[in-house]
């Protein structure tokens, strides 16, 4: 069967069509700067990439050209041939416990969650809408983020605030990234040979969120009602106290609104360096001896390490493994060095020859770089949120 994966941000949309169950990938490709000026988009097949100029004015430009694509590189004859969509939805507030098949009835419920996500699910409506004009005997599939952190009990993911903010508005922890924490947390159930498992994920980019899983569910996740929570990322603060915000606006004048861009902009790696939001960029400054990048790098290191230490008492000390995916949690090799040296206490060693040998442009993309004596073992493991939206898909259409 071929499934199409779809993710669409306000301004992108990148998509996957891959093989199932063989999960091989036959195309991917990823269009930018919709409805911007100067859009292009970037195809690749079996790891040759081309980039493409065009007029994207709309979503809907996008798909077509994706439409294109598919045919003109013999992926499929006709549209016919794709078996099912699996898009990508942000929020599924707690209305979507799991993926789901995407009625109409469906879609009009995920429209009452566009104020929780208002940069990403109106446009990924958008693209649903699009795609199910384009392909209307396609069944299409919704793969929330929020959907794996369903599981999180109400003591944690409940906030100290009046419970009517709860029972009204929706005000609460819903966690994100779940896509990736669930294909971890699958995949690591293989490695381990056992249904119920105890892991501590840490899926570290330039968006990060560290995932408590207990008996193979989520009980815990950094990021909170928004992605802005928890650890610092490229652009995004992570934790604060919520009073900086009225003292900075009554200090500068600036609105709410621009406060929020910036904790979500302009914050993060590049607000305490002033200049780079890619780790790679400071791990170069710091090599270059730069005391604001090495400060935002320690930081960063040390806000993982605090809720790592955090979710390991919670587990109750009974961690089958800790894992590092995503760009940083799988390549930055020394990063992941500083943050395992600084968990000694809980008896986790890191092995430094293994990690170093571990990274997607090395030989071994994935395995144990902790030492031998460590108490619980460390992994590296590449994740694919796009695989884990093709199986969901594939799993519901076949149900």
């Amino acid at each position: 069967m071929k499934i199409l994966t779809v993710n669409a941000g306000s301004s992108s949309l990148k998509f996957n069509c891959i093989e199932l169950p063989s999960e091989k990938e036959l195309i991917s490709g990823y269009f930018e700067r919709i409805g911007m000026g100067e859009s292009f988009y970037s195809i690749k097949i079996n790891g040759e990439k081309t980039k493409k100029q065009a007029e994207l004015n709309s979503h809907t430009d996008a798909v077509n050209f994706l439409k294109e694509e598919l045919i003109s590189n013999n992926i499929v004859a006709s549209l016919d041939e794709i078996d099912g969509v699996g898009h990508r939805l942000v929020h599924g507030g707690d209305r979507f416990k799991d993926s789901v098949l995407l009625t109409d009835e469906v879609i009009k419920e995920c429209e009452k969650f566009n104020d929780l996500a208002p940069l990403h699910n109106p446009a990924m409506l958008t693209c649903i809408r699009a795609f199910a004009s384009a392909m209307p005997s396609t069944p299409m599939v919704g793969v929330f983020d929020t959907s794996f952190h369903q599981t999180i009990p109400e003591i944690n993911f409940l906030y100290s605030v009046p419970y009517s903010w709860y029972k009204d508005y929706g005000i609460r922890k819903y966690g994100f990234h779940g896509t990736s924490h669930k294909y971890i947390t699958k995949t690591m159930k293989g490695i381990l040979g056992r249904d119920s498992i105890n892991i501590i994920n840490c899926h570290i980019g330039s968006g990060s969120s560290i995932c408590c899983i207990k008996d193979s569910k989520s009980i815990n996740t950094t990021m909170g009602f928004s992605p802005n929570a928890g650890l610092i990322m490229g652009t995004r603060s992570g934790d604060i106290d919520y009073s900086v915000i009225p003292f900075i606006m009554n200090k500068t004048g600036k609105n709410i609104t621009e406060i929020d861009n910036i904790l979500n902009k302009e914050s993060g790696l590049i607000g305490i360096s002033e200049k780079y939001s890619d780790h790679r960029d400071i791990e170069n400054a710091m090599a270059e001896g730069d005391q604001q990048a090495i400060l935002a790098n320690d930081m960063c290191a040390n806000r993982i390490v605090e809720y790592i230490a955090k979710y390991y008492v919670e587990l109750d000390g009974k961690v089958d493994a800790l894992v590092f995916t995503a760009g940083l949690g799988e390549n930055a090799r020394e990063f992941r060095e500083q943050i395992v040296g600084k968990l000694g206490s809980l008896g986790i060693k890191i092995d430094a020859d293994k990690n170093m040998n571990v990274a997607s442009y090395c030989e071994i993309h994935e395995g144990v770089i902790s030492s031998s004596d460590s108490s619980i073992p460390v992994y590296v493991i590449p994740t694919n949120e796009e695989l884990m939206i093709a199986l969901d898909t594939f799993a519901i259409i076949n149900n």
